[in-house]
Order: C-alpha cells, then sequence, then structure tokens
C-alpha cells in the first residue's frame, strides 16, 4: 500500500544516514579520555574488527575514500608511466588516484545491464606498458570476477579493487573487497557504514600494508620521525571517526538486509512502469545489495536525468546522477587526455540515470512516497 503524501510533506533527502545508539557512548569515550587524535585506541580496534568482518590479513584506516586509493596504489610502487585499466563510468578519484602516482589510466565502457566495466573490453587495451586492472563495483552489483581475475592472470596483472560501494556484498559468496591484492572502501554517509568522513585500506600482503601504513603517515621513519626518504600525506583517521565507526560496524549485518529490503520495495512498487530501465536485481555471482536504487530512463521519455531530477526535486524528492564518464571530464580534456574516446553505454547512463533516496535512516512510508510522486510524474 503506498501512503497519501501531498505537496506540503517534509522533503526527502537522496540520503538519510542511520545511527544505532553506539556512536555517543564510544564519542563520549573519546572526549572523557582526551584521545580525539588518530593515534587513540580506537583507530586499531576498528581496523581490527573491520580485517576480520572482510577476511583479510591487514585493514589500513584513512580519512576517506579518496585517500584510500591513493595510499593504495601508491603502496604498489609501480614505474612511472605504467598503464592502469580502469572504467570510464566511476567516481574521478579512482583516476585522479592512478594520475598522481605518475601512472596513466586506460578507459573501458561499462555492461549496459550491470553498469559495471565491461570485462569483455580489458583485453584489446592491454599493451606491454600495462601493470595493473582497477574494478570499481557500481550500485549494487559486483564486476564480474572470475573472467576479470582469469585475464589478470594470464597477462600478469595486479588487481586494485575498489569496493567502496560494496561492504557486504559477495560475490559467489566471496566478500567484495577481498579480490585485489589491495582493496579500498569508503564510509561516506551514504555507505552501508559510516565515520561521516573516511576510508579503509585491506590486503593479506605484509609489505604492501606497511607501505600504506606509511604512505598514510607522512612516511614518518620509525627510527627519526622527521627524516624523511619518501613523501606520504596526512590521511590518518581519527579517534573520534574511528569510534563512530566501530559502532557502525557492529550493525552491519542489519544493514545488508535493510538496504535489500529498500531495493525490493522500490522494485516492487515501480513495477509495470514502462519509462525506465530498473536495477538487475539478480545475477549469476551475486544477489544486489541495492546501495542504492538506480533508474534510467528509456529512450521514450523526453528530457534527461537532470531533467527529471528537477521534477522529482519540485516534488520534494532529493536525487543524486550517475558518474560522468572519465573520457568526457574537462579536467583531463584539457590536458589533452581521451581525446575522441567514444564509450557510448557509459554515455549513455551518465546521460538518463539517477538514483532515488536510499539511506538506512528511510522508512518505509517516505519509500512509499517516493514511489508515488515517481508513478504520478512519469506514467
Amino acid at each position: 500500500m503506498l501512503s497519501v503524501s501531498n505537496a506540503m510533506d517534509p522533503f526527502i533527502p537522496v540520503n538519510l544516514p542511520k545511527l544505532y545508539g553506539n556512536e555517543l557512548q564510544y564519542l563520549t569515550q573519546c572526549i572523557e579520555t582526551g584521545w580525539i587524535s588518530s593515534e587513540g585506541p580506537f583507530v586499531a580496534e576498528f581496523e581490527r574488527r573491520f580485517a576480520d568482518r572482510i577476511g583479510r590479513k591487514h585493514a589500513i584506516a584513512v580519512s576517506s575514500g579518496t585517500a584510500a586509493l591513493s595510499v593504495a596504489i601508491a603502496a604498489l610502487r609501480l614505474e612511472p608511466g605504467s598503464e592502469v585499466i580502469v572504467p570510464t563510468l566511476m567516481i574521478i578519484s579512482c583516476v585522479e588516484a592512478i594520475m598522481r602516482n605518475g601512472l596513466c589510466p586506460v578507459l573501458v565502457d561499462a555492461e549496459a545491464d550491470t553498469w559495471n566495466m565491461a570485462i569483455a573490453d580489458i583485453e584489446k587495451n592491454i599493451t606491454p606498458r600495462t601493470r595493473a586492472i582497477l574494478v570499481a563495483h557500481l550500485y549494487g552489483l559486483p564486476a564480474d570476477m572470475d573472467p576479470l581475475q582469469a585475464l589478470a592472470d594470464k597477462h600478469g596483472l595486479i588487481i586494485i579493487e575498489d569496493a567502496a560501494e560494496m561492504l557486504g556484498q559477495t560475490y559467489k559468496n566471496r566478500n567484495c573487497g577481498t579480490f585485489g591484492a589491495l582493496s579500498t572502501f569508503s564510509f561516506y554517509p551514504n555507505k552501508l557504514i559510516t565515520t561521516g568522513e573516511g576510508g579503509m585500506v585491506v590486503t593479506d600482503d605484509d609489505e604492501f600494508a606497511s607501505r600504506a601504513r606509511r604512505f598514510r603517515n607522512l612516511c614518518f621513519e620509525p627510527q627519526r620521525r622527521f627524516l624523511h626518504e619518501e613523501m606520504g600525506w596526512n590521511f590518518r583517521l581519527t579517534n573520534l571517526q574511528a569510534a563512530v565507526g566501530l559502532a557502525q560496524l557492529e550493525h552491519l549485518d542489519e544493514a545488508i538486509p535493510r538496504k535489500r529490503a529498500i531495493g525490493r520495495r522500490y522494485q516492487e512498487g515501480l513495477s509495470g512502469l514502462k519509462s525506465f530501465e530498473y536495477p538487475v536485481a539478480q545475477t549469476s555471482f551475486a544477489d544486489n545489495i541495492y546501495w542504492v536504487y538506480a533508474l534510467v530512463l528509456t529512450q521514450e521519455v523526453p528530457g534527461d536525468a537532470l531533467d527529471a531530477m528537477e521534477r522529482l526535486r519540485l516534488h520534494g524528492v532529493g536525487t543524486r546522477p550517475f558518474f560522468w564518464p572519465m573520457h568526457e571530464q574537462p579536467v583531463f580534456l584539457r590536458q589533452g587526455l581521451f581525446i575522441g574516446q567514444s564509450h557510448p553505454v557509459a554515455e549513455r547512463l551518465a546521460r538518463r540515470g539517477f538514483y532515488l533516496p536510499s539511506g538506512l535512516g528511510m522508512t518505509d512510508g517516505q519509500i512509499d512516497t517516493v514511489i508515488q510522486r515517481v508513478r504520478e510524474l512519469f506514467s
């Protein structure tokens, strides 16, 4: 049943995070003990429990998902000018991390159904300079890792895994975040758990973990703190943030089924509406975790995603567009990168795709209100 709504109902933002209760208790401990910096005990405990939950040997907490990508790629110490294959449809952080480490991004298109990187396009882009593949799982479904791993093994390539949106998701019952030589997560407020801002690098390799810890901490030397052999970043996570993250992690097993329930409610409530292409609910390797509930306008609908989002905004519903393809980013085109490239699937998805309010703090009544307004506007 759809709840009754009208134009006077409160605006429904694209994300409403959920806080469970222990966040305040743990933050109070930080303040009462004075441990508010990155050296507090919650950081190490958050890292330990996160590594255990994911099934990795090491977890290195950092200040954001973007920082996690930069640290992870730096830890590989690839020779300057090496090529890294990466999807064009993703957040700019991935390409920025590649370029800031002196490496060259090579772009591939998206798949029309899962919206993830097109595995079939990877091999034709491998050259003698290719050293790694950066795979970014998008919007609720993981990339198809078996053929990707086979390609990496065949050509001797390293996999870097951006699992920012996939905490709690699995590929053939194996946790996302366990496929990369280094894998990364984000704890932005719209993720499965949040620290406000924050991220994590995970790995099973002792040397990679040691390097990641050094790079996140300005490459301080253990023998003489202010004598530096390399340049790093101040990407440390504070004890306050780690306290929030630990409280959130305690409830991850509640968050996962709730995300799926939100997605199913949208699927059922919008069924039969022919204005959209809908998320794939299930593949042979994963059930959609519906990190967000995304829609793609069919060609019959006039206008583009921005037009649709504005119509929804005027009726009290927040939205957010899909990522814009890297090969169409002005900042890269001005540098002479990706000139003349065309990745038509990603281009269509970027222009026609957007997602609805999907935060863990949403009520069923709010979801039903969104459904009602979408149906009213796009029937």
